[in-house]
């Protein structure tokens, strides 16, 4: 067990499995378990679909038959069962079939589009969230380069996947829809849970200032709530923004001019606050993530991976170097592994990306231990097929209301999932056919924590 409180722990063995399955927010309940990328499949392996399952609990890749392509740019969404429901590069929207889905065609109007057939070559260019209001909808937030020069998106679209349509595998009812028009920061959408448990938070960046776009999105719709100047200015960059899984912190991370920016969040007003500025020894892109208990903030800068304590009195002076580029190619020159974006997965760990089409990702097994005991593997996780610089661009599908905050209105807040928020309980990964890990903080007295 990670942490022993004043808390007695009870297991029941025959139980395990599936009574955490129903409590923690984040693993193994779909929407976020299969990650799909890879290329065409016309030329045969080492080219062609990959598929990574985290549906037992653990992971497994598979090669898969498809002629859609993931550059960068890449979002998907499974049903609650965990059956892929639709993906997108930004350049179209594929079905479960891997075919494009009806109306698909066309994302993201413009010359740069155009020229990427294949996908975008944009971070965190595409974002899927289930509206909140109909159970069949679904909501595809996206943009693209609209000024190469400047590297600016002038406008974030919205497109709108009904699933109930076409027997089950979807239609795009509305599509490239501007619902936000500035001069933006290509790519860095990110989105958190509302404190309430229904409604979501959606962050864009305006370029070349330190200020923030703030949408709101509940049953009436998507609206522009509102912007908030805080932390760096950033320029046209190529980095990562998320949230740690709980939802009370925000880090945004690009590897030249602005590093490290970890802002507290309120998931009631959508405000973040306490900005933090962490500067890093880096190069030109990189990715961020953050460990299951949002304790550790990864951040990932081409030859190095760095790990920040948010617990720290001293969080800058915590960043402790964790990796150098172990000069791997795979599967040979000039396919190098550096490190990349990254994600935090449905089994607890997190996933780093290459930088570059490879037959790897990076791996790190324990995100939750300090400095090197976190057990970063390089190349830990072999492919069956090339496999290019696309993480999918996923958010807590699962975290739950702010128990007992004046947001928390929606009577969503009850049973076991309610204690689990409350507690800040954590489990992973989740299901477990072994060891799993459990994460709690002080408690202000004695109880029992069942399992």
């Amino acid at each position: 067990m990670n942490r022993r409180t004043n808390f007695s722990l009870v297991i029941r063995a025959a139980v395990l499995l599936l009574l955490w399955k129903d409590v923690t927010p984040l693993y193994a309940q779909g929407l976020n378990d299969l990650w799909t990328g890879g290329y065409a499949s016309w030329a045969g392996p080492p080219t062609g679909g990959v598929n990574i399952n985290f549906q037992s609990g653990g992971v497994t890749t598979s090669y898969v038959i498809r002629d859609m392509e993931y550059v960068r740019t890449v979002a998907n969404i499974t049903s609650s069962a965990s059956a892929l429901l639709f993906s997108t590069n930004g350049v179209r929207v594929a079905d479960a079939s891997e075919s494009t889905m009806y109306n698909g065609y066309g994302l993201n109007p413009g010359d740069y589009a155009d020229q990427q057939p294949r996908g975008l070559m944009i971070s965190q260019g595409a974002l899927i969230l289930p509206h909140p209001g109909y159970p069949d909808i679904y909501l595809l937030f996206h943009m693209t380069v609209d000024d190469f020069s400047n590297g600016i998106a002038a406008q974030l679209y919205l497109t709108t996947v009904d699933m109930s349509l076409q027997g089950g595998l979807g239609e795009v009812v509305d599509k490239n829809l501007p619902i936000l028009v500035d001069d933006l920061n290509v790519g860095r959408l990110t989105a958190v849970r509302h404190a309430n448990g229904r409604d979501w938070w959606v962050f864009c960046h305006k370029i070349n200032t330190n200020t923030y776009y703030r949408l709101l999105v509940t049953p009436d719709g998507v609206t522009v709530d509102g912007t908030q100047s805080i932390g760096a200015v950033r320029p046209a960059d190529n980095g990562q923004a998320c949230f740690s899984p709980d939802g009370s912190r925000f880090a945004y991370y690009w590897g030249e001019d602005a590093d490290l920016d970890i802002f507290r969040f309120d998931r009631c007003t959508g405000l973040f606050f306490d900005p933090v500025y962490v500067p890093v020894n880096d190069q030109l892109v990189g990715g961020v993530s953050f460990s299951p208990s949002g304790r550790y903030a990864y951040v990932s800068s081409t030859l190095d991976v760095y790990q920040v304590d948010m617990e720290a009195a001293d969080i800058p002076s915590s960043i402790v170097h964790i990796a150098h580029w172990d000069s791997t190619y795979s599967p040979y020159p000039p396919f190098a592994t550096y490190f990349s974006i990254s994600q935090l997965a449905p089994d607890g760990k997190i996933y780093i990306g290459t930088g570059n089409s490879t037959l790897h990702l990076h791996v790190i097994h324990a995100p939750d231990s300090a400095g090197e005991a976190c057990n970063l593997e390089q190349h830990g996780l072999e492919l069956p097929a090339f496999y290019g610089d696309a993480l999918p661009n996923h958010p807590n599908y699962h975290l739950g209301p702010v128990v007992g905050s004046v947001c928390d209105s929606l009577d969503l807040g009850t049973g076991m999932a309610a204690q689990q928020v409350l507690l800040g309980v954590q489990a992973y990964p989740n299901p477990s056919n072994g060891q799993f890990n459990l994460n709690y903080p002080v408690q202000p007295e004695a109880g029992i924590l069942e399992v």
